[in-house]
């Protein structure tokens, strides 16, 4: 039997848009395939826990604080602060000063070593190594899922907060330098706060990086402390401001010019001054003081000022004594030793306010 040629060429017509149907389908499931793998690969990787946390080291590794701080998570919650027991905290805010780009001091060749799932895997610790300014170091950081973004992609927040917080004392004064950036723990300080001798603030850091904190004014000087700082919560700080060449001198100077005025005075017992001497005899003409020891200023410091200690000196009187004895006039030439300390502090203004004693 002859088919017709027209059913040939109905049969022909099927059978290519069945294998085109097919192919569709095949190129279809291919591409599912494909999405699916994409997908997979890039949860494990880019939107992994440990991709996450490294967007926020690679922001500050390029400085780009901004990028760093929109991430989920990155600012501390209230209940974070309050843990820390730290009075500013009390309000729920600390300082943002130290949140800046200029402060970042050379995080490069970040690598991700460890991500360790806990509980129902919802949480990550993540461990990443790095070199900070040519030192070794690494930092552990915890992540939390936070649902889907379109629908496919996982989304992270930070479980507990990256950044540090800084709890900077300044011993005997009130400004410090951090990186380069000058800042007066003063104007963080609590409402009425009494002007103390030294001072302390709290300030939110990022965290990895090294601070390094000095202090260098006209009176007072701080030797240079580096801290790497590798975990988020609190890092206590100590600067000890001391008095320097300049502030010795001066003090040094004044002292001598008190000294010399109360030599000045031609009494046997000069008033207000830290020596004196007594005579049962009769004085012939003026007695003349001299100096011959200034006492060495040598300062430590106290609760509320820098002390100097009782400290040696010696002056030196000449001066004609009648003996009433025998009537014999003689001259005494001797030296009369003393003691005598201060108190000194540095005043907003950099002057000194001295005080004998």
């Amino acid at each position: 039997m002859t088919i017709p040629a027209e059913a040939k060429r109905a049969s022909g017509r099927r059978g290519r848009m069945l294998r085109a149907v097919i192919a569709i389908f095949v190129v279809v499931a291919l591409l599912a395939a494909v999405l699916v793998a994409t997908i997979g690969a890039l949860n494990s990787t880019v939107y992994s826990a440990g991709g996450f946390a490294r967007q926020y080291l690679d922001a500050l590794a390029r400085g780009d604080t901004v990028g760093a701080l929109a991430l989920g998570g990155v600012m501390p919650t209230t209940a974070e602060l309050a843990a820390l027991n730290l009075e500013q905290a009390t309000t729920g805010e600390l300082p943002k000063t130290l949140l800046r780009a200029s402060v970042l001091d050379g995080l490069s060749g970040i690598e991700l070593t460890s991500d360790t799932p806990t509980g129902d895997g919802t949480t990550h610790t993540v461990v990443f190594d790095f070199d900070l300014n040519g030192t070794a170091s690494s930092m552990a950081l915890t992540v939390e899922r936070a649902g889907t973004f379109g629908g496919v992609f996982d989304a992270w927040s930070f479980a507990v907060s990256p950044l540090a917080v800084l709890q900077v004392s300044v011993l005997h004064e009130r400004t410090f330098t951090v990186n380069g950036l000058t800042l007066d723990t003063r104007a963080h300080a609590v409402t009425d706060a009494p002007a103390t001798f030294s001072t302390s603030a709290a300030y939110l850091a990022f965290a990895p990086n090294r601070y390094t904190f000095e202090h260098s004014s006209t009176m007072l000087s701080a030797k240079k402390t580096s801290v790497t700082v590798t975990t988020s919560g609190l890092t206590a700080v100590e600067i000890d401001a001391l008095p320097n060449d300049v502030m010795i001198a001066q003090v040094q100077s004044e002292l001598n010019k008190f000294l010399d005025e109360c030599a000045i005075q031609t009494v046997l017992q000069p008033t207000s001054c830290p020596w004196g001497i007594t005579i049962d005899d009769r004085i012939e003409g003026l007695p003349a003081w001299s100096i011959t020891g200034y006492p060495v200023v040598e300062l430590t410091a106290g609760e509320r000022s820098f002390e100097m200690v009782a400290t040696a000196g010696q002056a030196h009187i000449v001066v004609e004594v009648q003996s009433l004895f025998d009537g014999d006039i003689n001259t005494r030439d001797e030296d009369v030793p003393f003691t005598m300390g201060l108190s000194v502090t540095v005043q907003p203004s950099g002057a000194l306010a001295i005080q004998l004693h």
